[in-house]
């Protein structure tokens, strides 16, 4: 987990976030507009956005997958348990890159709750006494492959009727 808080706002990180992933399809959910969508909508106008302000999704978008999903303004006003199955169901339906935007104490969510999803803490942010935690998941760098998985280790073809284990 990042101790440090940064000096960038939490728009700025979602923009460069936006920038570098540069979504086709886009999932933004919240209660309130995200002026990073927005910009990066003016920049990228081809780029398809569907914009959720209620949890549980609709089932027109359930049925959707998008290249990247940004949760932010929403886990505060929504159980846990709601919260937990839009963010499961995110992550193994929906996209496989996700950002939320969350503020614990508003909450009652623990770092530990986004770490059993698989979800990283990426950054913190601070405004008087309002703290920010973006938390990241990317399934393409979820987990490194293992040396040992290849197809040298799999196959022995001149072993094949040899033995019987």
């Amino acid at each position: 987990m990042i101790d440090n808080t940064l000096s960038r706002s939490p728009q700025q990180a979602l923009a460069a976030l936006l920038e570098q992933q540069a979504p086709a399809r886009l999932l933004a959910i919240g209660k309130s507009e995200m002026p990073a969508v927005r910009a990066y909508l003016q920049a990228n106008p081809d780029c398809y956005v569907e914009q959720v302000s209620s949890v549980p999704l609709p089932s027109q978008v359930t049925r959707q997958r998008f290249d990247l999903a940004l949760v932010a303004d929403c886990l505060e006003h929504v159980t846990k348990r709601d919260g937990l199955e839009l963010l499961g169901g995110i992550r193994n339906l929906n996209a496989s890159r996700m950002a939320v935007l969350v503020d614990m104490r508003a909450c009652d969510w623990h770092p530990t709750d986004f770490y059993a999803l698989a979800l990283q803490a990426s950054e913190h942010f601070q405004r008087d006494d309002q703290v920010l935690t973006l938390f990241t998941y990317d399934l393409l760098q979820y987990k490194q492959v293992p040396d040992w998985l290849n197809a040298r280790f799999w196959a022995n073809p001149e072993h094949f009727g040899k033995y019987w284990w």
